[in-house]
C-alpha cells in the first residue's frame, strides 16, 4: 500500500499538483434525480478524502428543491490533493432505476465536477475591491437551533469576469468573506491559467473543446453494475466500493494515461 502510493505520487509533476483542491459539484438537467446524483458524488469524494486523511470542508451548499444537492463547493486540504483530483474534472453520468420514479423506470442523470488548485499566495492575484459586489444573506440550515438568524452568508461577484462565489459555512460574516475570497482568488488564477493555455493551443493549432454531453465516466447500477472511465477504458464491476470512496484505481489509471502531458 505504501509503495503503491509512492508510485502514484511520482506521476504528480504538475505545477500545482501539491496544492490543496477546491472542488465544485453541480447537478445537471434532470431535477431531483440529478440533485440526488450530485449528493452521491459528494459522498464519494468526502469518503475518499477521509480515507486519505485529508481535511474536507464544505464552504457552500445549495440543496435541491426536493432532495439531494444542487451545488456544493468543498475545500480539500492535504498534500497532493489537487494532483490526485484534477482529472476528476468533467461530466459524470449515472444510470439506475430511479428511487423517485413510482414506475421503476431506468433514468440517466448527469453531474459536473470542477476542480481547481487553491493558490498558496493569494497576493499573486490582484483583486480590486472596487470591482467586487458583496452581498450578504441569511445562511440556510437544517432548521431548529442550527438556523442562522443573522445575515452571515456572503456572496462575492467579480464584476469584470462575472465570477460569483458564495460561502455560508462559517458562523461569522467575516470568516465567510475570507473563505469566499480564497475561492475567488483560486478561480481567477485558474481563469488566467486557462487563458494562457488557450493561447498556446491556438498557436499549436490545437483547439480542445470541453462539452457538457461528453461524459468522462459512467456509473451503471442497472441492468448490470459497472463504473467505466471513457478516457482510458479503465472499469470495474464493484460499484459499491467506488461509491464508498475507493476511486484510487481510477485516479491512478488516468494519471498514467496523461503522464508526460501538460497539466
Amino acid at each position: 500500500m505504501y509503495y503503491a502510493r509512492l508510485d502514484l505520487e511520482t506521476l504528480l509533476s504538475g505545477e500545482n499538483d501539491a496544492s490543496n483542491a477546491i472542488m465544485e459539484i453541480n447537478a445537471g438537467a434532470g431535477g431531483t434525480e440529478a440533485c440526488d446524483w450530485a449528493d452521491m458524488l459528494l459522498r464519494v469524494y468526502l469518503r475518499w478524502a477521509e480515507r486519505r486523511g485529508y481535511h474536507a470542508e464544505i464552504v457552500n451548499y445549495v440543496p435541491g428543491d426536493v432532495a439531494g444537492t444542487k451545488n456544493v463547493t468543498v475545500m480539500i486540504e492535504g498534500r497532493n490533493a489537487y494532483g490526485y483530483l484534477r482529472n476528476e474534472r468533467g461530466v459524470h453520468r449515472l444510470v439506475r432505476i430511479s428511487p423517485f420514479d413510482s414506475n421503476k423506470r431506468r433514468h440517466t442523470s448527469f453531474a459536473a465536477v470542477d476542480v481547481i488548485p487553491q493558490i498558496e499566495d493569494e497576493s499573486e492575484v490582484h483583486i480590486n475591491p472596487d470591482e467586487l459586489r458583496i452581498d450578504t444573506y441569511r445562511a440556510s440550515g437544517a432548521g431548529g437551533q442550527h438556523v442562522n438568524k443573522t445575515d452571515s452568508a456572503v456572496r462575492l461577484t467579480h464584476i469584470p469576469t462575472g465570477i460569483v462565489v458564495s460561502c455560508q459555512n462559517e458562523r461569522s460574516q467575516l470568516a465567510n468573506r475570507e473563505s469566499a475570497m480564497r475561492v475567488l482568488a483560486a478561480r481567477l488564477a485558474e481563469m488566467q491559467r486557462a487563458a494562457t493555455e488557450q493561447r498556446l493551443a491556438e498557436l499549436r493549432g490545437d483547439i480542445r473543446a470541453i462539452e457538457w454531453g461528453s461524459q468522462m465516466r459512467s456509473y451503471v447500477f442497472q441492468p448490470y453494475t459497472m463504473v467505466k472511465d471513457h478516457r482510458n477504458g479503465h472499469e470495474t464491476g464493484d460499484i459499491i466500493r467506488v461509491m464508498d470512496g475507493e476511486i484510487d484505481d481510477f485516479i491512478q489509471s488516468q494519471l498514467k494515461a496523461t503522464s508526460g502531458s501538460s497539466q
